[in-house]
């Protein structure tokens, strides 16, 4: 096998709370990701020149080690020793700083696809050691499917596919700092946390309905105080018949929760029509294979 092909898709929270604030700088956290079906496309090929060379269809996105891509080609060809040149060439779709995990499902398609391309017989357990050195989220994203995420993100128990819907992602044009969200956040004994135990039991029962009531993200009281935009995109998803409209991670991408297809096809048409300058895409939740 001389190359391979991966797909790399996208997360969303679909809750996300933030326990405390952890003597380290870190934030203990309680989340619930879930993979959607809008996803990267990445072809990884070897080659005799011992280099790793990155191409991407983004002109401003970076080819060097600050692209994760590189860094973890460098991180696996360091761990196992492979010698091998390798040509990647990555295809981006998901949003870039969208809070949808875009690079770190890149890193993870890149570790999974090099260790099925030289047969390096690494277990997920080896690669997801070898993923949270680039990324809180690239464990995660070698999982796939729907999890509890807790800890500083690194402790993630599977969970029972999150049933099926419709997802509309709308990305504001605009840029949000996850670091700014983070130290901007309030945790006192008035912070109303969204409850992650009520969303599980809902998952675990298939009831649609009471997910999406006790649906919640504790970053949106930073971030939308300072870019209202999202909440107005809530708002509209509401207004066009989501169930639940939800910041993912730190933002700035907005999705609904739909039941209906054509519902969420006209609301899909709605934000193309009315907001050209954002990205917007109708997806539903990706349901790996293998779910363990």
């Amino acid at each position: 096998m001389y190359y391979i092909r991966m797909n790399a898709y996208a997360k969303i929270n679909i809750g996300l709370d933030v326990i405390n604030r952890r003597d380290d700088g870190y934030h203990n956290v309680s989340m619930i990701m879930q993979s959607v079906n809008l996803y990267d496309n990445l072809t990884i090929s070897k080659n005799s020149s011992n280099k790793i060379i990155v191409r991407t269809n983004l002109p401003y996105l970076p080819t060097d080690k600050k692209n994760l891509v590189y860094s973890a080609a460098h991180l696996f060809k360091e761990v196992t020793g492979i010698k091998s040149g390798l040509l990647i060439t990555l295809k981006k779709r998901i949003p870039v700083a969208a809070g949808l995990a875009g690079g770190s499902t890149d890193a993870a398609a890149t570790l999974m696809g090099l260790n099925k391309l030289f047969n390096a017989g690494m277990t997920k357990d080896e690669l997801s050691k070898l993923g949270v050195k680039l990324g809180a989220d690239v464990p995660y994203c070698l999982m796939m499917g729907t999890a509890l995420s807790e800890g500083i993100g690194d402790k993630l128990s599977p969970l029972p596919p999150m049933p099926k819907c419709h997802i509309l992602l709308v990305k504001p044009n605009i840029n949000v700092s996850t670091k700014f969200v983070y130290e901007n956040l309030k945790l006192d004994d008035s912070t109303i946390h969204p409850n992650i135990s009520l969303m599980q039991k809902a998952i675990e029962s298939q009831n649609l309905l009471e997910l999406t009531k006790h649906m919640g993200n504790l970053l949106e009281t930073v971030t939308i105080n300072h870019y209202p935009i999202i909440n107005n995109i809530k708002d509209k998803m509401v207004e066009l018949g989501a169930m639940t409209s939800l910041m993912s991670g730190s933002g700035p991408t907005v999705f609904g929760i739909f039941n209906n297809y054509k519902t969420a096809k006209d609301a899909f048409q709605y934000f193309r029509t009315s907001y050209q300058k954002y990205q917007v895409f109708l997806t539903k939740p990706y349901y790996p294979i293998n779910h363990n």
